[in-house]
């Protein structure tokens, strides 16, 4: 054996040997297989093993796959610092803690890579794991916007574009769903379909994903109210998966007409004065020439609209709206509107004049009109309705009835058709003069106000006995004469005379002038010139003359006694006649009513109330 085959066979057996020892042992190496994180945010990545046999010299390395080729991002040996590498694309974002887990801080879509967990445990060998960590990042509200074209014909054998919609800064890549009145369409990207898609993605710097879908479609006649929509649906962390919508919107769409619309906008029935609109349309897009006609005549109107300002009874007529579309000539366009416009005439009153009558005399008119359908006429005098038959009487006339009366002519079919005439009336004969009211006064001498109002045409003159300051004024048909004077004891007594007169005669009333009367509930008595008298409450009219009755005869009977005892001790029959001259007063007598007597002998007082004599003050 030579030099050269023995040490090949050295060689081999050392190597023999290494694999014997490797083989002999085992590392194994734990991760998390996925690990999600959203942009922006920090991931950890955990790596645990198990060394058999133990080993004193254990390293662990994280590395990730690029382009087939393994590269090292950080590493740590058992009770060593951890280390990252540099020229990495996590370089100066990771570090490797003390448990051997990878943290990358401010995670970007480019670091979506499978990373791995590389353990070697000298003799025990190497063990490593794979971990793939994800990148989420939402996208924005997607956009819809339709093309800057014309409008888009129904029917036509070529597809035309209907929207595009765009969404931007999604990770993983988002997709684009189409709806039609709330329905999706199918995912078509075949151009020869009516309906498809063309689909497109851009991979933004930053490594999120900007999606844009143009819907085309050959659209119907039934496309014309139809609204579009598109929705980005993207993934999230846990598997979920959520969606956002975008604006809507409707396409223009050409359709030819098949059936033209006359209609009448008024609402409410015609009256002369009424403005009328009247608008002709037909059911295709866009909207045709109309032309209107009256009778058989021609008519200026401002598109599909005719409008007639302050129209008149001679208006009244058939109206015909009439269009020609040329992508449809055989349909017939046309409408026809009859239009009535009612009206009611001037209220014809006889007699027309203002009248002038006596007191007490009969007075008649007859109102009369004509309208376009049944009508009403009704006789006023302010709001109280007096005739409904057009002819108003009234007998007997009284100065109350003086004033203004209303004739009202009205159409109750149509709201606000009136017509109205007003006449007045007036009535002369002598003065009248309304019930006076009572003046009262708190104390003779005050200021007392009276009122006199008085019906008279022509106005009545007034005077008052006896006369104060006065001011006159006029309230409706009436004439007011206010009086202010002093309510003297004669005034009290006799009352004030107001007399009316004018050219057909004269009246007086007298108005009494009394004292005002006061309730005192706390007492329950009724204070009557400042004199109290006690009043029963379940009487305070009809006994209240009983009540004055009974007092004058006690006072009677009291002043007969009192003339009696003073007869007689002036005749010294009584033993009170000797006693020294004393004030004599009588006690309190029923009603609150006193008495006081003097006389000059204090025997006489003593007598009289049985008490010991006083002492002189």
């Amino acid at each position: 054996m030579d030099g050269i085959t023995f040490g090949r066979t050295s060689l081999l057996c050392t190597l023999l040997l290494w694999a014997f020892q490797v083989c002999s042992g085992a590392v194994t190496v734990e991760v998390a297989p996925k690990v999600e994180v959203l942009k922006g945010e920090t991931a950890k990545l955990p790596c645990t093993y198990n060394v058999s046999p133990s080993s004193s010299n254990t390293v662990v390395e994280w590395y990730i796959e690029e382009q087939g080729t393994r590269k090292r991002v950080a590493f740590r040996s058992q009770g060593g610092e951890g280390k990252s590498d540099d020229g990495s694309p996590v370089t100066g974002r990771v570090t490797i803690g003390e448990d051997f887990t990878l943290t990358i801080s401010s995670v970007q879509p480019s670091d979506e890579l499978v990373f791995y967990c590389q353990v070697t445990a000298g003799p025990a060998g190497v063990g490593d794991a794979a971990t793939m960590l994800k990148v989420f990042f939402a996208p924005e509200k997607p956009e819809l916007t339709k093309p800057s074209s014309q409008a888009i014909s129904a029917g036509e054998t070529t597809s035309s574009e209907i929207g595009t919609c765009v969404t931007k800064n999604g990770h993983p890549q988002p997709r684009i769903i189409w709806f039609k009145d709330d329905q999706p369409l199918p995912e078509v990207k075949d151009r020869k379909e009516k309906t498809y898609m063309i689909p497109s993605v851009v991979k933004e710097a930053s490594g999120l994903y900007t999606i844009k879908s143009t819907l085309n479609m050959q659209p119907t006649k039934a496309d014309k109210d139809s609204v579009f929509q598109c929705t980005v649906e993207y993934s999230m962390p846990a598997d979920q998966i959520k969606q956002k919508k975008s604006n809507t919107i409707t396409i223009n769409l050409n359709y030819p007409s098949e059936k033209a619309t006359f209609s009448l906008l008024n609402t409410d029935p015609v009256k002369e004065g009424d403005a009328v609109t009247m608008k002709c349309e037909t059911d295709g897009n866009p909207q045709p020439e109309f032309d209107f006609t009256k009778d058989g005549k021609d008519l200026t109107a401002q598109g599909g609209l005719l409008t007639l300002k302050s129209v008149k009874r001679t208006d009244d007529g058939v109206y015909k709206c009439t269009a020609t579309d040329f992508d449809n000539l055989d349909a017939d366009l046309s409408g026809t509107i009859t239009l009535t416009v009612h009206y009611i005439d001037p209220v014809s009153v006889i007699p027309a004049q203002p009248q002038v009558v006596m007191l007490g005399d009969n007075v008649e008119w007859q109102c009369k009109t004509k309208a376009s359908t049944a009508h009403t006429v009704q006789w006023k005098k302010g709001s109280e309705v007096l005739s409904q038959d057009g002819t108003l009487s009234i007998q007997d006339v009284s100065y109350d009835k003086a004033g203004q009366y209303m004739c009202v002519g009205a159409v109750p079919s149509v709201p606000g058709l009136t017509s109205q005439a007003s006449v007045n009336l007036t009535v002369k004969g002598k003065p009248m003069i309304e019930t006076p009211a009572v003046g009262e006064v708190g104390k003779e001498g005050d200021m007392v106000t009276l009122k006199c109002s008085a019906y008279g045409s022509p106005a009545p003159q007034f005077t008052w006995k006896p006369s104060g300051k006065e001011s006159v004024s006029v309230e409706g048909n009436k004439v007011v004469s206010t009086m202010t004077l002093e309510a003297t004891a004669e005034i009290m007594k006799d009352g004030v005379t107001c007399e009316v007169s004018n050219e057909h005669g004269t009246d007086s009333k007298t108005f009494a002038v009394s004292l005002k009367r006061a309730i005192d509930n706390s007492a329950n008595r009724v204070l009557l010139s400042g004199n109290p008298v006690l009043k029963s409450a379940d009487k305070q009219q009809g006994g209240s003359s009983g009540v004055v009755i009974a007092v004058v005869v006690c006072v009677l009977l009291l002043l007969l006694l009192v003339a009696l005892i003073y007869f007689l001790n002036k005749k010294s029959k009584l033993p009170c006649s000797k006693k020294d001259k004393k004030e004599v007063a009588t006690g309190e007598v029923n009603n609150d009513i006193v008495v006081e007597m003097k006389t000059d002998k204090a025997n006489e007082e003593a007598g009289l109330l049985n008490k010991r004599p006083s002492t002189e003050q």
